[in-house]
């Protein structure tokens, strides 16, 4: 009966510390992105405290340059809003295109497109998660696993910075 006590007790102790493991990492006052090292990284008063591994585009190297080219825009931008009820597990928009991209694409007689977001995976069940593990799979949103945007969404408040480098 000892042990049991005892044991009951470490579970209360250990428990809040397990749930609030998120509680510990600060929100992110910038977020930066190495599309070339399929990295990004939280970073807080100019240090790098968390890294994810990413997924970009199907065609990740350049700047996107027009709607359905396949390519993660580069540049810097801001997180604006979150989609909780999006078709990937949660998602957060990214404010492409600036008005730098709008400007060249009408310079090129072509629309900049938009919608781009880091998300999770879709939310179906037609695909495994291993399937997009490794690879570039996004028509240019940045993705990661559900856990890892699970996380994500908890720790980057809308209107934080984010850079995007190639």
């Amino acid at each position: 009966m000892e042990i049991m006590k005892k044991l009951f007790i470490l579970i209360l102790f250990i428990q809040p510390l397990i749930v609030s493991a998120n509680a510990i990492l600060p929100f992110a006052d910038q977020v930066v992105v190495e599309k070339s090292k399929r990295k990004m990284y939280l970073i807080k008063q100019g240090v790098v405290y968390h890294e994810y591994r990413i997924s970009l585009g199907y065609r990740p190297i350049g700047h996107k340059g027009k709607e359905g080219d396949k390519r993660t825009p580069e540049g810097r931008y801001v997180i604006d809003y979150r989609n909780p009820e999006s078709r990937f597990h949660l998602s957060l928009h990214i404010n492409y295109p600036s008005e730098m991209d709008l400007r060249s694409a009408a310079d090129n007689g072509v629309s900049p497109g938009g919608e781009i977001y880091i998300h999770g995976q879709p939310n179906n069940n037609k695909y495994h998660p291993s399937q997009f593990k490794g690879r570039d799979w996004t028509d240019g949103c940045i993705a990661l696993t559900n856990q890892e945007i699970t996380q994500f969404w908890t720790l980057v408040k809308d209107g934080t910075p984010i850079e995007i480098r190639p």
